[in-house]
C-alpha cells in the first residue's frame, strides 16, 4: 500500500478553500480544531444542541447544516453513520456547491448507497485510525495518529490533493497515512469492530468472567483477571507487538498462550469470522443496521440496557470506584 507522509501533502490546497465540518461531536471537534490550528478556514454545520453551543464556545463560526453546506468548498460529514443519508438528502444535497468535495471519515454511507452523490462532486474520505481524544492529543504534542485516505469520485482533478491536504492538516501524515479504497476501509473497519475489537473482545471477556464466577470465584477477582488486565496486555502489544508482550509476561503465561489459546479460539471461530466478513461485503449487515436505525434502534437500546444489568458491569463500577483518586 502507498504510505503518505508530510512531504506528500500541500496545505495550500486547503487554504484556498472553506471546509464545513458537519457535526461537532468527538470526531467533529477534534478534526475541526486540528485543521483550524493548521491554518484552514473551518466552519461548523450543526443542529441546535449542546454540540452547537460547544463549537461556538470553541471559537468557530457555527450555523445550520444547510447554510454551512452552501458556503463550503469541502463538506466533511462527521455525524453518526445512521444520520448521514437523511441529513445529506435534507440539508446538504440541495445546497452543496457544484464542483465541491463531499468528504467523510467512514465509507459506510457511500459504499452502501445511502448517499449517491452527483457526478460533479469530488467524493473523498479522510479517516483517523484512532479515537478522537488520542487524535487531538497526538496533534497537540506535535505528532499525529495514522490515517487513511480514499477517493471515490474525482470530478475536479484535485480530489486526491484535497484528501492528502486534509490528512496533513490533521496530523495524519506525520504518523503515516495509507491510501486505500472506500470499500477496503468500510469492510475492514466493520469486520474489525464486529469480530475482534468490540464484538469478539467483549464476548470473550464476558465468557471468561462468567466461567470464573459460576465456578465460585469472587467476581472482583474475575473482573481483574478477565477485564482490567486486558488493557495492560494490549498496551504491551501496541508498543512492541505480540512478541514483545510475550517477553514481558511469565514463561508460564506464554506457554498457556500457545497451548490453550488455539483451543478457545479454534478453526470454528475463524469460519464464523469469514461468515461475518461475507455479511459485511454483500450488504446483509448494512441492511439490517439501516432497518434497525430507521425504527429508532429499539433492539440496540434493549441490548445496552441488558449489558448494564450484567454482573460484569456492576462489579466493574464497584472496582473502578475503589481506585478513584481522592
Amino acid at each position: 500500500m502507498n504510505v503518505l507522509h508530510d512531504k506528500d501533502g500541500d496545505l495550500s490546497v486547503l487554504k484556498k478553500r472553506t471546509v464545513a465540518v458537519i457535526g461537532y461531536g468527538s470526531q467533529g471537534s477534534a478534526q475541526a480544531q486540528c485543521m483550524r490550528d493548521s491554518g484552514v478556514n473551518v466552519i461548523i454545520g450543526s443542529i441546535k444542541d449542546a454540540s452547537f453551543d460547544q463549537a461556538v464556545a470553541d471559537g468557530f463560526q457555527v450555523m445550520p447544516i444547510a447554510e454551512a453546506s452552501a458556503q463550503a468548498d469541502v463538506v466533511h460529514i462527521l455525524l453518526p453513520d445512521e444520520f448521514h443519508g437523511q441529513v445529506y438528502k435534507q440539508d446538504i444535497e440541495p445546497n452543496i456547491k457544484r464542483g465541491a468535495a463531499l468528504s467523510c471519515s467512514h465509507g459506510f454511507n457511500i459504499v452502501y448507497r445511502q448517499i449517491e452523490p452527483p457526478k460533479h462532486l469530488d467524493v473523498i474520505m479522510v479517516a483517523p485510525k484512532s479515537p478522537a481524544t488520542e487524535e487531538r492529543k497526538a496533534f497537540l504534542e506535535g505528532f499525529g495518529v495514522p490515517g487513511l485516505i480514499a477517493v471515490k469520485q474525482d470530478s475536479s482533478g484535485e480530489a486526491r490533493d484535497i484528501a492528502v491536504s486534509m490528512a496533513k492538516a490533521m496530523g495524519f501524515t506525520r504518523a503515516g497515512c495509507l491510501e486505500c479504497t472506500f470499500e477496503q476501509e468500510t469492510y475492514e473497519d466493520l469486520f474489525g469492530e464486529q469480530t475482534v475489537l468490540c464484538g469478539g473482545t467483549v464476548d470473550l471477556m464476558k465468557a471468561g468472567f462468567e466461567v470464573l464466577t459460576e465456578a465460585g470465584y469472587p467476581p472482583e477477582m474475575a473482573y481483574f483477571e478477565c477485564v482490567h488486565e486486558l488493557k495492560l496486555i494490549v498496551d504491551l502489544i501496541y508498543e512492541g507487538g505480540i512478541k514483545r508482550m510475550n517477553e514481558v509476561i511469565s514463561n508460564t503465561a506464554e506457554w498457556g498462550e500457545y497451548t490453550t489459546g488455539p483451543k478457545i479460539i479454534g478453526p470454528e471461530v475463524k469460519e464464523r469470522m469469514k461468515e461475518a466478513l461475507k455479511r459485511i461485503e454483500d450488504g446483509t449487515f448494512a441492511r439490517e443496521w439501516i432497518a434497525e436505525s430507521s425504527q429508532g434502534a429499539p433492539n440496540l437500546v434493549a441490548k445496552r440496557e441488558e449489558l448494564g444489568r450484567h454482573q460484569i458491569e456492576i462489579v466493574g463500577d464497584q472496582i473502578r470506584s475503589m481506585f478513584e483518586r481522592g
